[in-house]
């Protein structure tokens, strides 16, 4: 069992440093955050070019189920970004919904938490958002902050810590 983080901005290369670190693996379960949006064929193109990468050995699940890491043997999330995305808008956060920001705390919780009791070989991509621009909206602050608080109680339980810039991978833990 061990957790590994891998972390960096937008197409900097982390999801295929992520998927280096698990080549070779068997029984690979590759847990994506995110499916395919009707009518958005950019986001569909880069699924389906995360997909093409992927051996057809490893098993795909679409979740943002935090239960679906407490299993063994090797699992890929490639992205907790699109995860928070998700849990945002199944929380009801986007809309000011009555309890929402609680039940997004409940549900950062358990995946995090799911995160530190795997009993698997873990490696986990996600954006790190704090080292752009302020966003100018609400919406974009409370994601950015959102996942920066999720990130970094990810990084204090991982066992490896990775940085990725311009396609070069720096390990910080």
């Amino acid at each position: 069992m061990s957790r590994v983080l891998v972390l960096g901005g937008s197409r900097s290369g982390k999801s295929a440093h992520a998927e280096s670190l698990v080549a070779g693996h068997d029984d690979v379960v590759y847990l994506a955050a995110s499916a395919p949006v009707t009518g958005d064929a950019e986001w569909a193109a880069r699924i389906e070019t995360h997909r093409a990468r992927r051996p057809a050995a490893w098993t795909t699940l679409e979740t943002t189920a935090p239960s679906d890491l407490l299993r063994r043997g090797t699992v890929l999330v490639d992205s907790v970004t699109t995860w928070v995305a998700a849990l945002m808008d199944e929380t009801g956060v986007w809309s000011d919904e009555p309890g929402a920001a609680d039940r997004l705390v409940d549900r950062c919780d358990a995946l995090v938490n799911a995160w530190a009791m795997t009993p698997a070989h873990v490696v986990a991509v996600s954006d790190e958002v704090g080292l752009g621009v302020v966003p100018e909206t609400r919406a974009g602050r409370l994601f950015r902050d959102t996942l920066g608080t999720v990130n970094q109680r990810l990084a204090g339980t991982a066992d490896e810590v990775w940085f990725v810039v311009a396609g070069l991978p720096q390990r910080l833990r």
